[in-house]
């Protein structure tokens, strides 16, 4: 899909829905080993962010929901960590949900 949408190459920073809502992101978050749950995007290592519970929490479900926010959203920018080290902690976490 990147390479149809962005031909000339993507960022480092992918947003994206898990199952079970908020409690699904919460148990992926709590299951990767090698990002860091954050709430800034500027680092080298890879971060993670749930935004419902971290940069919008003063938001109630109603304004979430109006500014485009699911409870399942998980925000992740890859750090320089090897891509497969990634791939597989990623996959490990999303087994666990």
């Amino acid at each position: 899909m990147a390479q149809k949408y962005l031909p000339n190459g993507g960022c480092g920073v992918v947003s994206f829905g898990v199952a079970g809502g908020r409690t699904g992101a919460e148990t992926f978050m709590k299951n990767l080993k090698l990002a860091q749950i954050a709430t800034h995007v500027a680092d080298a290592r890879t971060c993670v962010l749930h935004p419902a519970n971290a940069t919008h929490r003063q938001m109630n479900d109603e304004e979430l929901e109006a500014a485009g926010i699911s409870p399942d959203l998980i925000r992740l920018s890859c750090g320089i960590e090897a891509t497969e080290d990634l791939i597989a902690d990623i996959e490990q976490a999303l087994a666990a949900v």
